[in-house]
C-alpha cells in the first residue's frame, strides 16, 4: 500500500479543509471535518460536518453518490474516519462499504476511541491509505479540538482594542469606544461562534457588560467572570439575565458567602476554589468538562496577562485603532509578569492583518516556542 502523495493530493486536501470551515460554529464540541470524492482529476461530491449529532463529512458526500461505482474514486478526509459507534454510526465502515479503494487522510484523531483505529480498518479492508496530507493545516483547522483532547482545557482566543499607542483606555479610565462599529461588528461575530466568552472581575465591574452576540449567532456563549471576591451587583446586566443566558462566576476562600448564595438565587453558577491560584485552572477544567471549546476572553490587563503568563493563551484577535492618547498611567491590554528579555517575546503564527474600515485587524496563534530572530 502506497502512502505517497502528489501536488493533486495536497490540492484537493486543501480544498477539503476550506470544505470543513463551513461547519464552524456548528459543530463543536466535534471537530470541524471536510470531505471531497475526486474521480480522473474531477470533483464528484464534497461534504462537511454540518452540525454537532448530524451526519458525519464522509456520510454526506457518500450520499450524493449512492449506487455508484466508486472504485475508482479517491477519498479525502481532513481528519481520520471515526471507527466508534458514537451519535452517528462508524464513518470508517461507511468507507468500506462504498468500495472506495483509495483515503487520503489529512491528520489521525486524537480522540481516544478512535486515535488510529479508523486508519487501520481501512487498510484491513484493503484500501490504500495516504495519511499526513496537509497535516499542518489541518491541525490548524482544528487546534482548539485537539487542545480538548490532549490538555483537557478550551482553546482561549484574546481580543483587545487598543489605540496606536498601546492604551485600552484614557488615564481616566474612559474606553468607550476604541474600535469603530465594523470591528465591533466582527467581535459580535466571534462571541457567536464560541462556547464561552470571558472577563476579569474589574472588567465586569466598571463596564457592566452583556457579554452577548448582537444579533444572535450560531451559539449561545456562556458568560464567565473571573473573581476572588466577586462582588457583582445584583441589578447588573449579567445577573439579571443569568436565568435566561448561562453566567459562571468563579469565587476562592475568601469570598463573601452571603454574596455568593445570593448570586446563586439569582441563577448564577459560581465555582468555588480552595485557593486563588487554583481558580483558573479549575474553571478551565470546569468548561471543558461543559463541552467548552473555545472560550473569548474580552479582558481585562490582569486576566490576559495572567493566561499569557501561563502560556494558555492560544490565539490574538486585536484591533488597532488610529487614535493617541497618551499617559504614562493609561492602561495597556496584557498585564501580569510578562517576559524580561525582548529575544523571548511571544510570536503570532498563521497571522493575518486587515483593514476594517480606519482599524486595523490582527489575528494569530499564540507561539511559545522561543522567537527566532529576523
Amino acid at each position: 500500500m502506497s502512502n505517497e502523495s502528489t501536488d493533486a493530493d495536497l490540492q484537493w486536501m486543501r480544498h477539503a479543509i476550506d470544505v470543513a470551515r463551513r461547519g464552524q460554529g456548528a459543530v463543536e464540541p466535534n471537530p470541524m471535518v471536510g470531505c471531497v470524492l475526486i474521480k480522473d482529476g474531477q470533483l464528484l461530491a464534497e461534504g462537511w460536518h454540518e452540525a454537532f449529532g448530524q451526519a458525519h463529512a464522509e456520510v454526506n458526500a457518500l450520499k450524493q453518490v449512492s449506487g455508484q461505482d466508486l472504485s475508482d474514486v479517491t477519498m479525502y478526509v481532513t481528519l481520520e474516519p471515526c471507527s466508534h459507534q458514537g451519535k452517528t454510526p462508524p464513518c470508517s465502515q461507511a468507507v468500506v462499504q462504498s468500495g472506495i479503494r483509495r483515503v487520503v487522510i489529512a491528520m489521525q484523531d486524537p480522540f481516544p476511541q478512535v486515535d488510529g483505529s479508523g486508519i487501520t480498518q481501512l487498510k484491513e479492508a484493503g484500501i490504500e491509505v495516504t495519511v499526513g496530507v496537509a497535516n499542518t493545516e489541518a491541525q490548524q483547522l482544528n487546534a482548539p479540538y485537539v487542545m480538548k483532547q490532549t490538555q483537557h482545557r478550551p482553546w482561549i482566543i484574546g481580543k483587545w482594542a487598543m489605540t496606536l499607542d498601546g492604551k485600552i483606555a484614557t488615564r481616566s479610565g474612559s474606553s468607550q469606544w476604541i474600535s469603530n462599529e465594523q470591528s465591533r461588528a466582527i467581535v459580535h461575530n466571534l462571541r457567536g461562534r464560541v462556547d464561552a466568552v470571558m472577563v476579569g472581575h474589574q472588567t465586569a465591574l466598571d463596564d457592566d457588560p452583556q457579554l452577548t452576540a448582537r444579533p444572535a449567532g450560531m451559539r449561545t456563549a456562556s458568560r464567565v467572570i473571573v473573581a476572588s471576591k466577586p462582588a457583582l451587583s445584583l441589578e447588573s446586566n449579567l445577573v439579571t439575565t443569568a436565568h435566561n443566558i448561562p453566567v459562571i462566576v468563579t469565587a476562592g476562600p475568601n469570598a463573601d458567602s452571603s454574596h455568593i448564595e445570593r448570586l446563586r438565587d439569582h441563577g448564577v453558577d459560581v465555582c468555588e476554589s480552595a485557593t486563588d491560584e487554583s481558580i483558573l485552572p479549575e474553571l478551565l477544567s470546569k468548561l471543558a468538562k461543559q463541552g467548552c471549546t473555545n472560550v473569548l476572553v474580552e479582558g481585562g490587563a490582569g486576566l490576559l496577562g495572567s493566561l499569557l503568563d501561563q502560556q494558555m493563551l492560544d490565539e490574538a484577535h486585536v484591533f488597532i485603532a488610529s487614535k493617541l492618547v497618551g499617559s504614562s498611567v493609561a492602561p495597556s491590554p496584557i498585564g501580569g509578569l510578562g517576559i524580561e528579555q525582548m529575544g523571548n517575546a511571544f510570536h503570532l503564527s498563521n497571522q493575518t492583518t486587515q483593514t476594517v474600515g480606519d482599524d486595523v485587524y490582527i489575528q494569530g496563534f499564540v507561539r511559545y516556542d522561543k522567537a527566532v530572530d529576523v
